[in-house]
């Protein structure tokens, strides 16, 4: 009963209980979340398009430095600017399998998120965030991927699959909503 006076209201049930995830994180993962964070975040495009424009500058120095006639520019430009996008992906499938790498070694993982941050065991390792730490997420289908802050280029990927039921898919989102700003 409410002694406050006033009407009563219904207070939201899940607002302080955690969520908990289980998952094994794979390479799969984290090149999702890198690919999300370079459609999604200004640095992720940033450092996405850097190589193709970096390339068709190149090219474009070159040819005006050397004389080329147009037909060798734009032949030039064509061929640079794909062949710069193209590494720029196999960059993203790299970084990925090595930030899987880093975490392999610690088997499968129980995140439990709550108000405060999140906890993160695994069989061997285990560490804690405050959602301080991170300044955004973007969710994906599959993941929830947050973004470090102004100071941390940090990348911390949540599979959904982890999930006990599907409503701590809902949980996990609306705690991320409260403290993080979405992408």
């Amino acid at each position: 009963m409410d002694t406050r006076g006033g009407e009563s209201t219904p207070q939201n049930t899940d607002l302080g209980k955690p969520v908990e995830f289980v998952y094994r994180p794979t390479a799969a993962d984290f090149e999702e979340a890198l690919r999300a964070r370079a459609r999604r975040s200004s640095a992720g495009r940033a450092q996405a398009l850097m190589a193709p424009v970096m390339a068709a500058v190149a090219v474009s120095v070159f040819s005006v430095a050397r004389d080329a006639p147009p037909v060798v520019w734009i032949i030039s430009l064509v061929l640079a600017v794909p062949i710069a996008f193209w590494g720029t992906l196999r960059g993203l499938r790299t970084m990925a399998r090595r930030m899987h790498s880093m975490v392999e070694p610690y088997g499968e993982a129980r995140m439990v998120a709550d108000e405060r941050g999140s906890v993160t065991t695994g069989e061997r390792a285990s560490f804690s965030m405050h959602w301080v730490v991170f300044r955004e997420y973007l969710e994906t289908p599959g993941l929830f991927v947050l973004l470090g802050g102004d100071r941390a280029a940090g990348v911390a990927v949540l599979p959904k699959r982890g999930a006990q039921d599907a409503a701590d898919i809902d949980r996990l989102r609306a705690i991320l909503d409260r403290n993080l700003k979405r992408l």
